[in-house]
């Protein structure tokens, strides 16, 4: 009995709670977030372009973000009762760069492909290898800058579309704005946040309200007020639900709470993953067929993927 008593005692890992963990693979629970962030994220692209049919980009971003900061209300009414986020105004900042990172990124979607969009939105993966040491004045490892360069390989094999030359459209340009200002929010964000009394729903809660007003106010200031209606369709409303509980609220939240965490690097790789998860929504939603060249640059992605998740936390 004794025996046994020892047998299951060491089979369970006391610090979590699971049977077992201590024989598998160790797989931090914010990198695995992060994951589940890229998983949302992949979808996304193809259901804003659906979105955009009924909608303008500015009313899109608008509608988006005003009912993900309604979301936010009550638990950021509460947190405020208590006394916290007294430092926040650390917030504004990254708030105005998420709303130039969306304003470039939705437009550039209408007006490009979703290949081109995933390939060049993931070069803010090695672009926030650049930035964080300027930035956040941190050291970034070698290693971790091969990983972000394996997967921007990974992801350049994944949406090749055949052609031997990359041309720009107006819209590609707009997406590699947002790609640069994406690395330039996660490290700012790591900078400003650090050490201050401010919660990942409060930082999350602002950010989503000035995005929210910024394309309010241009969306008034760019188009007669009579010209603007909210849609009626039923399949745009069922697509900006998911956009505002997963691809929106859950996502930003694990965003900022990983940032305040791990390396900005490491958090822009393993969301950087987002093409290779949107590349299998189109094979089992879509019934669309991967390539072979395809199937190896999906196969950088994960392996990256993968080696950044078990490293440790820098």
């Amino acid at each position: 009995m004794n025996t046994l008593n020892s047998t299951v005692s060491n089979a369970v890992d006391k610090r979590s709670g699971f049977i077992f963990t201590k024989y598998l693979p160790k797989f931090p629970l914010t990198e695995m977030l992060l994951l589940l962030v890229a998983i949302f994220w992949g979808t996304s692209y193809g259901l804003t372009k659906e979105a955009l049919i009924f909608t303008s980009v500015l009313l899109f971003i608008a509608i988006r973000f005003s009912l993900t900061s309604l979301c936010m209300a009550p638990i950021v009414f509460k947190e405020y009762r208590t006394g916290k986020n007294k430092d926040w105004k650390v917030a504004i900042p990254s708030g105005l760069i998420l709303s130039a990172i969306f304003l470039c990124e939705v437009y550039g979607i209408s007006q490009t492909s979703a290949s081109n969009a995933a390939f060049l939105i993931s070069l803010s993966v090695i672009l926030t290898a650049f930035f964080e040491p300027l930035i956040n004045r941190s050291n970034i490892s070698p290693s971790l800058i091969w990983l972000a360069l394996c997967s921007i390989v990974g992801v350049y094999c994944l949406t090749h579309s055949g052609s031997t030359t990359i041309t720009l459209n107006t819209g590609d340009y707009f997406i590699l704005c947002a790609a640069t200002l994406r690395a330039v929010m996660v490290t700012v964000t790591k900078r400003l946040s650090e050490g201050k009394d401010i919660t990942t729903s409060m930082l999350t809660a602002i950010q989503s309200f000035i995005v929210a007003i910024s394309a309010l106010v241009l969306c008034f200031l760019t188009q007669p007020f009579a010209d603007i209606n909210l849609p009626t369709t039923m399949s745009f409303w069922l697509t900006m639900t998911y956009l505002v509980l997963c691809c929106t609220l859950f996502a930003f939240c694990i965003q900022n709470y990983a940032i305040r965490k791990i390396s900005p690097t490491k958090v822009s790789l393993l969301m950087g993953s987002e093409p290779l998860f949107g590349a299998l929504f189109a094979v089992v939603w879509l019934n669309e067929s991967f390539t072979v060249l395809q199937m190896i640059g999906g196969g950088l992605i994960l392996a990256s993927v993968l080696v950044t998740s078990m490293r440790a936390n820098k």
